[in-house]
């Protein structure tokens, strides 16, 4: 399925425009993927998901029970915390540690709950931008718009392959069945987990413990990719736009993003 959006000229060119407010980030390519390309189904499916997902969150004062609010907050240390913080970000990402395999996949598990990718796509993509970190091949950087960095680079699945090429920096992961598998069987530990909740506390589980609770990751981790690039003190000339504040402390420490 392709959707064909009307073009819009000069949506994405080489020039100043401006800077961030509250920053001196200036945008050198802004860039709108919702106009003037071709949306494949992907893209479709990814732009329906998050936009449910938030729609979702809409519900949750009425739906709140203290049951429902403790699922989402041990679900956010699961797959936040030691899903996404520490397996795809500093175990899998950078391999700023070693766990024995059975609790390196447990965690990896948990960081695919997050519903943010499977292990090899996220790794992919993450390591693809510290290597091309804040250049016009760094998969999302605020040198083209604030809501590029933050989420709307995802709504274009080909652009990841437009900039660095075919995914080439993890096969370390890819020789291992256990990714290989996770990443062919993605969706379905989804719609496992979301079964499993609605039989153990109805809508509201569903309403918090996948929508809250997966919206409220999806920020923290995007805000890493923008704020954190955008707003903050740099203590050493990194040489990019990354930056320390207080977001970057209380999520992954002081250090370049």
């Amino acid at each position: 399925m392709t959707l064909l959006v009307p073009p819009m000229s000069g949506h994405e060119k080489d020039s100043n425009f401006g800077r961030i407010m509250l920053s001196d980030v200036v945008v050198k390519r802004k860039r709108n993927v919702f106009w003037g390309r071709k949306w494949n189904s992907l893209d479709i499916g990814i732009a329906f998901v998050v936009a449910a997902l938030h729609l979702l969150c809409v519900l949750a004062p009425s739906t709140f029970n203290w049951a429902a609010l403790g699922v989402a907050v041990g679900l956010y240390v699961i797959t936040g915390l030691l899903g996404i913080t520490l397996s795809f970000h500093r175990n899998l990402s950078h391999r700023s540690f070693k766990l024995p395999k059975w609790l390196e996949y447990f965690f990896a598990y948990c960081g695919s709950l997050a519903l943010q990718g499977n292990p090899i796509e996220w790794v992919s993509t993450h390591r693809y931008h510290h290597q091309f970190c804040d250049t016009e091949k760094d998969p999302h950087s605020p040198i083209e718009g604030f809501w590029f960095s933050h989420m709307s680079w995802l709504f274009d699945t080909d652009n990841v392959a437009q900039r660095c090429g075919e995914p080439n920096n993890v096969g370390d992961l890819e020789k291992q069945l256990f990714y290989k598998f996770l990443q062919k069987t993605y969706i379905l530990h989804h719609v496992a987990l979301g079964a499993l909740l609605y039989a153990m506390g109805g809508f509201p589980y569903i309403v918090w413990g996948m929508g809250v609770r997966i919206v409220w990751v999806y920020h923290i981790t995007w805000l890493v990719n923008s704020a954190c690039h955008i707003w903050g003190r740099q203590a050493w000339n990194t040489g990019d736009l990354s930056r320390n504040n207080c977001i970057s402390r209380i999520v992954y420490r002081p250090e370049k993003g």
